[in-house]
């Protein structure tokens, strides 16, 4: 069962959860430095992240999943934020320039689907970040952290399944390399673990960042589904009675002689 929001917002104001913030805005702040006159969603736990685009995005939007729940937001403004079904998003074709997707693909008994709603509703040439835990990372591993919940990928898996979804990866990044426990000697040695994992690129971080653009060639439309009924057949016929197929005939099907006849 996932974390709810609760959860997610208890996580982010501790100190490991600062630090998570820290280095996984760090490269989605690489990947969208500017953002402005564009439209941003964050889909699933996202307000950690989106915040800073409030001041020059056209909007900002956060929704999120039925099943972790919703928290008003922004506190300092009308609020922008939505309890929606992942598979069935409220909004129109083609309507948003960015998405950012954390704390939810994991999360999802059918990621196709919810991968299939976020290319409908991107622009052509929309950009989307997934951030998902790593399943050879220890993150994934310990469920003291809401990354150890839900099904971690690989990023082999990852790839195929944004190809399933006609998205085309951009870019690949890796972060989280500091051990997922709140110790103060882990989180004062947090960036150098950072800087050291980044630079050798060493396996076992704790999230994949992926960034991944909509390929505008998806055909658009209803997929008609034919459904074959299946020929039925008589469990039990009656001694005397023709089947499809016979050249019996009504007049030569005798009754049984009555007793005493």
């Amino acid at each position: 069962m996932p974390p709810d929001v609760t959860d997610l917002r208890s996580f982010y104001a501790s100190p490991l959860g600062r630090v998570v913030h820290r280095f996984i805005a760090r490269h989605v702040r690489l990947r969208w430095a500017d953002c402005t006159g564009l439209s941003v969603l964050g889909l699933g736990f996202a307000t950690p992240y989106i915040g800073i685009y409030r001041d020059h995005a056209v909007r900002v939007l956060a929704l999120m999943p039925a099943g972790q729940g919703v928290i008003n937001w922004p506190e300092d403004a009308p609020s922008a934020s939505a309890l929606v079904d992942v598979t069935m998003l409220p909004l129109p074709d083609a309507c948003v320039d960015r998405i950012l997707l954390t704390h939810v693909l994991e999360y999802v008994e059918l990621p196709g689907e919810l991968l299939a709603e976020v290319w409908r509703i991107l622009t052509p040439g929309g950009r989307v970040i997934i951030v998902v835990p790593n399943r050879r990372g220890l993150w994934a591993r310990v469920d003291t952290t809401p990354f150890g919940f839900g099904q971690p990928y690989s990023k082999g898996q990852l790839r195929e399944l944004l190809r399933e979804a006609l998205f085309s990866p951009e870019s690949w990044a890796e972060a989280l390399y500091v051990p997922p426990f709140a110790r103060p000697f882990f989180l004062r040695l947090a960036s150098a673990f950072e800087r050291i994992g980044g630079r050798f690129a060493l396996p076992g971080a704790g999230v994949h960042i992926v960034e991944a653009t909509k390929q505008v060639y998806r055909p658009i439309g209803i997929r008609k589904v034919v459904r074959q009924m299946p020929r039925l057949q008589p469990a039990v016929i009656p001694a005397g009675v023709p089947t499809a197929g016979s050249s019996a005939s009504l007049d030569q099907i005798t009754p049984a002689a009555s007793p005493g006849a």
